[in-house]
């Protein structure tokens, strides 16, 4: 299949990669990064997208993303399809959606989970709004970089599964450190606090797969002095935008307010940029009191 994809950063690159990899013949655009191995690049975007069956993007917030679509959907081949993986406010979605339909395109937003180890490996699931024709047109390559789809529905429906995912992972990560907090505060072995919780209600994916204590469950960046396998300033991004969702239909999300005030704290006025979202442990134990 010939495909376009625009937007080559730490995710879009070995996306881009994988599927040359399994014999798509990828064209690539990025305003700054190189195009990975495999990937032919193109001067600018609507360059790359001449002549794709499908185009991918994979960019940094809503206000690009309508910028490039823009640009790229008067350029896409007739009955294409735009397959945007970016993790953008629902509006966003919707109204490029919008512009892809009213030219006879295929248009999915389908952003991922599984960060950019799941990127390298293959393994992202894809959270899918659009129309099923779409996503048919797209499946090979979800297939290829991706180990699991979900179709959420209509256009913009993807974008509102991941931002509520990510909601209740900010939220929770945010009362596993503090529970990791106090069980230090109180004498309780972090190990005997991981089987105990780990096994019983108060379990997690914050917990059990991302556990924020070195050394304590499955490895985990933790281990690594907390160098992002999901950083700190993109769960802030993301709970933000569940709160801009929130506030457009007027849904209240008191945890999920409470959690974002956390995370900005934490990249805005502390150390927090640049580090693991699960950082957020060491944080509360350096503003511990006695």
């Amino acid at each position: 299949m010939k495909v376009a994809f625009i937007g080559l950063g730490n995710m879009g690159a070995p996306m881009a990669r994988n599927l040359a990899r399994a014999g798509h013949a990828v064209t690539g655009y990025d305003t700054a990064a190189p195009a990975p191995e495999g990937v032919t690049p193109a001067d600018s975007a609507a360059a790359a997208v001449d002549g794709a069956e499908v185009v991918v993007t994979m960019l940094p917030n809503g206000e690009i993303l309508r910028a490039v679509a823009e640009e790229v959907i008067p350029a896409m081949a007739e009955g294409a399809t735009l397959l945007d993986c970016s993790t953008v406010d629902v509006a966003s979605a919707r109204a490029v959606a919008a512009m892809a339909e009213a030219r006879g395109l295929g248009a999915l937003d389908a952003p991922v989970s599984g960060g950019i180890g799941g990127a390298d490996a293959g393994t992202l699931t894809f959270m899918v709004g659009g129309t099923a024709a779409a996503l048919a047109a797209a499946a090979p390559l979800l297939d290829v970089m991706g180990g699991r789809t979900v179709h959420c529905g209509p256009a913009g429906n993807g974008q509102a599964a991941k931002i509520c995912n990510n909601m209740i992972l900010g939220a929770t990560m945010v009362a596993t450190c503090e529970a990791f907090a106090l069980a230090d505060k109180l004498g309780l072995d972090r190990q005997a606090m991981f089987d105990v919780v780990s096994t019983s209600s108060g379990s997690s994916w914050s917990m059990n797969t991302y556990c924020p204590a070195p050394g304590v469950g499955p490895k985990s960046p933790a281990d690594n002095d907390y160098t992002p396998g999901f950083a700190a300033d993109l769960m802030l991004k993301d709970l933000r935008l569940s709160q801009q969702a929130a506030e457009a239909v007027d849904c209240p999300t008191p945890m999920g307010a409470a959690a974002t005030r956390e995370y900005a704290a934490f990249v805005e006025h502390e150390d927090g940029r640049g580090r693991d979202f699960s950082a957020m442990l060491p944080r509360l134990n350096a503003r511990g009191r006695g």
